[in-house]
């Protein structure tokens, strides 16, 4: 584990880093034992107490179609339809539980953003893997969103103003959500999407960024692989030959290097530090067993021109010590080029997952509301 060089707050960073590395060797030790599997043991950490009610929200679990969600509407009257979110959480496709879609730092999230943004939010409790493998936690956030969009007005919301978002793993589903829906017909148009530090390809995991932060917590560069074999096939045994890029064809690398290219990243993030990766040799039985990667419900990054063309104006929040920076370079490259409007906020002294630690009991980062504070604006000036 390593410490961002120039983010405020080091000691604070020390301290919760420290107490991801621990808890992460007593995930093991306890899979070891037999007591819980180390998913198990994680997902419990990450389900926090139960907030409080707030005064200015009323709160509902339900179900879209069949699709556990969590319903947050503000209690103040509305002159009429309100605009709606629909929010797809983070936690590498694994963590929070179905139960209760959003675990205590992002039920603070729907919160602010359902107050700041005077929207309805709906946060998504998709199934997660490795027990419900691809595309299960796609199809849950698809079919809650089009049943959202259906219904609508039932929860006060005006249909043509509905917005996809997520963080992370959320992130990549908010948009392959967007991608599904702009080549539907039979529904109004998404107003916007927001995608907060997403996690978009998993082609080449020698990106700048994924050099560059490989170990900082708390999503080092083997999570990244980690997490995405086992949304994929529950299995991570294949996750060295992905690092080192030997499950991807030389013809079909060559195909998305229009789109997958560290030649597309500014040089201002490559001066931390970035040697040009060659990858290994290709293994076609690794292939066989990942071969859905390049699907664009599971990568995004990899659809194709006419689809991306079609996409509503989007905001991208990416953090510079974060192995997931490039994904998000890289989209809003891909965004820009087809036509879309992008909104891009960049926290330079940002890590992975600030978002949720804005206010998170005895670790506060303010970079990590002045994110949030910036997804409310845009959303208000939608």
């Amino acid at each position: 584990f390593s410490i961002p060089p120039g983010v405020n707050r080091p000691g604070m960073l020390r301290r919760l880093f420290a107490f991801m590395r621990s808890t992460s060797a007593l995930g093991k030790i306890l899979e070891k034992m037999g007591v819980c599997s180390q998913i198990t043991f994680t997902r419990c950490l990450h389900n926090g107490k139960k907030l409080r009610p707030d005064p200015q929200l009323s709160q509902q679990d339900e179900r879209f179609d069949g699709v556990p969600v969590r319903v947050y509407r503000p209690r103040a009257p509305a002159t009429g339809l309100r605009p709606g979110a629909i929010f797809l959480h983070g936690g590498g496709w694994l963590q929070l539980t179905t139960a209760h879609p959003s675990a205590d730092s992002h039920e603070k999230v729907c919160r602010c953003i359902a107050k700041g943004g005077e929207l309805v939010v709906v946060s998504v409790g998709y199934r997660l893997a490795p027990e419900h493998k691809y595309p299960a936690a796609y199809e849950d956030c698809l079919n809650a969103t089009i049943h959202f969009m259906k219904n609508a007005e039932h929860y006060g919301v005006d249909p043509a103003n509905v917005i996809v978002c997520g963080d992370s793993a959320g992130g990549n589903l908010a948009a392959a959500v967007s991608q599904t829906l702009a080549g539907r017909s039979d529904l109004p148009k998404l107003r916007a999407q927001i995608l907060i530090y997403p996690g978009l390809q998993a082609l080449d995991f020698n990106l700048p960024s994924y050099q560059q932060n490989q170990g900082v917590p708390p999503l080092l560069r083997e999570h990244a692989a980690f997490f995405a074999l086992q949304y994929l096939n529950g299995d991570a045994s294949n996750m060295q030959e992905i690092l080192e890029g030997s499950h991807i064809p030389p013809d079909m690398r060559l195909k998305y290097r229009k789109w997958v290219n560290p030649d597309h990243i500014p040089e201002k993030f490559k001066v931390r530090g970035y040697k040009p990766h060659e990858p290994g040799e290709f293994k076609p039985e690794v292939y066989e067993t990942v071969k859905r990667v390049c699907e664009p419900s599971l990568c995004p990054l990899l659809a194709e021109d006419a689809r991306i063309q079609q996409l509503p104006e989007s905001f991208i929040f990416t953090c510079e010590y974060d192995v997931l920076r490039d994904d998000g370079l890289l989209y809003k490259k891909r965004l820009e080029d087809s036509g879309v409007q992008v909104t891009w906020y960049h926290l330079e002294d940002g890590f992975h997952g600030i978002l949720s630690l804005y206010d998170n009991y005895g670790f506060s980062f303010p970079s990590g509301k002045k994110g949030l504070d910036r997804i409310v604006e845009f959303i208000k000036g939608l």
